[in-house]
């Protein structure tokens, strides 16, 4: 029997990835392409500078494509997942009326002004590259959250005359949606020449980033979570309910048809943080790094190994990018003395990422009244055994991480599987293309520890220094 391919795209906040897997889950080629520094023409404003996300996955697919062993002509579908939150103004034909906004754009969180004549059409990301892969204005209803004119319940346009002008965007101005697991369109000959992939193969319908990621980490069960180590970091529970009015998390939709996943709240610049600090150690640290034959994070890896759990008293609070409610809130190191080292710091890094989910997943858990018997850690910082190790600790339960931790590109392979009818459902496809890569069990006394830490002191630090940082606020903008 002829071998036969899938691909997967994951267009994600920093990169464009296009991953070719078989129909065992196992990548047989890929593709990336970093994207361009964020547009910040003024405060608040954060775009994809020019047509940023579609060159970048022109680059990252020629990429995959020329290192592609097989048969052009056996790859038989595409699944695409972008990045949500974010908005793309199209014109008539299709074309960008201007930069996307990004997830980070604080116009995103407000609703459509229509300002430019031009703009013809308000969709995502993914309704921006399904429309240029296919020519069709449609995209999938599960990367709608936020302000958007759609009834939750029903993964539908809203009927409500009141939510559409609530919200500023005509009907006749959004795309038609589709459930994941739908073809969206085929791949035109523009796009597969520009591409370099067969043309007519199915577009295929998936969710929203974080939705897909969990559904390629194989997250179903509802007594394990899913830490997705992004540029925004969360944590993802299953669910089948959608519950309104909650507070410790809100209800996303699932990469599965009439599913949801229940969403913490998270760390905004969450790994963004970790690749800062790198960026600011400068080129001595590279050099060392190249000298040793590592990359930057595996000698950081090292050296943070020697530093005892807990950082010898140096706490990190990840604020970054404040949160909407607390503008006045900065990221912070405190607790430092002789002893601290660029390995402390970037140990304190890894352990405020995994003692602000702690507590994240620990207040929605309670919520949702469950208990966890395990975490799945996804994304590029999983590939790091101490920040792996660190999450077993911190959380007090086992940890586990994929063969592919950049899960979002086989969820979206996986759509698609189900889409042609590889596999008979979800389940069977997730059993077959998402293996468990190792599992990290918990080291007692760094448990010990970091639940002291975390109760006596780091779980309530902002209380503390919020009052500084408000004061500090009326001087530093």
């Amino acid at each position: 029997m002829t071998k036969k391919y899938i691909i997967g795209i994951d267009g994600g906040s920093q990169s464009s990835k296009v991953v070719i897997f078989d129909l065992e889950g196992t990548i047989v080629s890929e593709g990336k392409c970093d994207l361009q520094p964020m547009h910040l023409a003024e405060n608040g404003v954060v775009e994809h500078p020019d047509d940023d996300l579609w060159d970048s996955l022109i680059v990252a697919s020629k990429a995959a494509m020329d290192n592609f062993p097989g048969n052009k002509a056996d790859i038989i579908g595409l699944g695409l997942c972008t990045i949500r939150f974010c908005r793309a103004l199209l014109k008539k034909d299709g074309s960008l009326a201007s930069p996307v906004m990004s997830w980070m754009d604080a116009r995103v969180s407000k609703p459509y002004v229509h300002e430019d004549a031009d703009v013809a059409y308000v969709t995502t990301t993914s309704g921006y590259v399904t429309q240029r892969l296919t020519g069709e204005f449609v995209d999938t209803a599960a990367n709608y959250q936020g302000q958007w004119p759609i009834d939750t319940d029903t993964w539908a346009w809203s009927e409500d005359e009141t939510v559409i002008q609530q919200f500023g965007i005509p009907r006749e101005m959004l795309f038609e949606l589709q459930m994941p697991g739908s073809i969206l369109g085929q791949v035109t000959k523009e796009a597969a020449h520009a591409m370099g992939i067969p043309e007519g193969i199915p577009v295929v319908a998936t969710a929203n980033d974080k939705a897909v990621e969990a559904l390629g980490a194989g997250l179903l069960a509802e007594n394990t979570a899913l830490i997705s180590l992004g540029t925004y970091i969360a944590a993802m529970i299953p669910g089948h309910d959608n519950p309104k009015g909650t507070t410790a998390f809100w209800t996303n939709f699932a990469s599965t048809p009439h599913q949801y996943l229940y969403e913490s709240n998270g760390i905004r610049r969450g790994m963004w943080t970790v690749s800062w600090f790198k960026e600011l150690l400068g080129d001595d640290i590279m050099l060392k790094a190249h000298q040793d034959g590592h990359s930057v994070e595996e000698y950081l890896n090292r050296e943070a190994q020697q530093v005892p759990a807990g950082s010898d008293g140096l706490m990190t609070v990840l604020d970054w990018l404040a949160p909407d409610d607390a503008p006045y809130r900065k990221g912070m190191m405190i607790g430092f003395d002789a002893r601290h080292t660029r390995a402390h710091m970037y140990r304190s890094i890894l352990e405020a990422i995994a003692l602000t989910m702690k507590n994240r997943v620990e207040e929605m858990s309670a919520e949702l009244g469950i208990t966890l018997d395990k975490i799945i850690i996804s994304g590029g910082g999983s590939n790091s055994a101490l920040l792996m190790q660190i999450f077993a600790d911190v959380f007090g339960i086992p940890a586990m991480r994929n063969e592919v931790n950049g899960s979002a590109s086989i969820g979206a392979a996986i759509c698609v599987a189900v889409a042609l009818g590889v596999y008979p459902s979800y389940e069977v496809a997730v059993k077959k293309m998402a293996r468990i890569r190792d599992q990290f069990e918990v080291q007692e006394g760094n448990r010990v520890l970091y639940r002291r830490i975390n109760q006596e002191v780091y779980r309530d630090i902002t209380k503390s220094t919020d009052s500084i940082l408000k004061k500090a606020a009326t001087i530093f903008l």
